[in-house]
């Protein structure tokens, strides 16, 4: 992922905040077996502390991937949106002459996995998983000797990602000036589709903190 000097993170606890804020869901990329593309995975995880927590199908073929090299990304993408050129043309060029471009925000996370196949592990696992997108606790026993999870664990093998380096990229023009970053917020705001709402939040909080980007 290449990233320009104003697209990167402030500092750790930006990337981390947004993260926690309810981003939780990625793609697991792995680099394939001789002769085979990556095998990538979309999939929930949950973080803790430098681990990334996942669980997938048994019959997933990307655990012969794993198993011959454990060096996997794992990429978590949101607030994006497209932004036409007009909204990005400079105030002495023809609206039609400015550069269309994509906003987003943008995770990548270099890790050394490692499967879990021990009952007791994968339902710790679990149980980790659903504190936090159950936490009402609103499920049955996680227990590798208890109905219905018992008999469903041999289905599943968990995942530990350990991470060991993080590159987070928000892209929002903070090289531009602050008052037209503010105008395609507004803009955003106004076109209200997709994912223009927190697209024009996350721009609007960089705005705060970064105003505009110098060298």
């Amino acid at each position: 992922m290449f990233i320009q000097p104003w697209d990167a993170a402030l500092d750790d606890a930006e990337w981390q905040t947004w993260i926690a804020d309810g981003h939780d869901f990625g793609i697991l990329s792995v680099n394939g077996l001789p002769g085979q593309p990556p095998v990538v995975v979309p999939t929930h995880f949950t973080a803790e502390g430098t681990t990334l927590l996942i669980h997938l199908a048994r019959p997933n073929p990307v655990w012969k991937a794993i198993e011959a090299d454990p060096n996997v990304t794992f990429t978590v993408t949101g607030d994006y949106a497209f932004v036409p050129g007009p909204w990005r043309a400079k105030p002495d060029i023809p609206p039609t002459d400015g550069v269309p471009t994509s906003y987003y925000a943008a995770i990548q996370f270099t890790c050394q996995a490692t499967i879990i196949d021990d009952p007791k592990a994968k339902a710790n696992l679990l149980r980790s998983q659903m504190a936090h997108f159950q936490p009402d606790g609103d499920h049955a026993p996680i227990d590798p000797d208890q109905a219905p999870y018992g008999r469903m664990l041999p289905g599943i093998r968990g995942l530990r990602l350990d991470v060991t380096d993080v590159r987070a990229k928000f892209k929002y023009d903070d090289h531009k000036p602050a008052e037209q970053r503010t105008d395609i917020a507004r803009r955003l705001t106004e076109r209200g589709t997709g994912l223009d709402g927190p697209t024009a939040t996350q721009q609007l909080r960089r705005l705060d903190r970064l105003s505009t980007w110098k060298t």
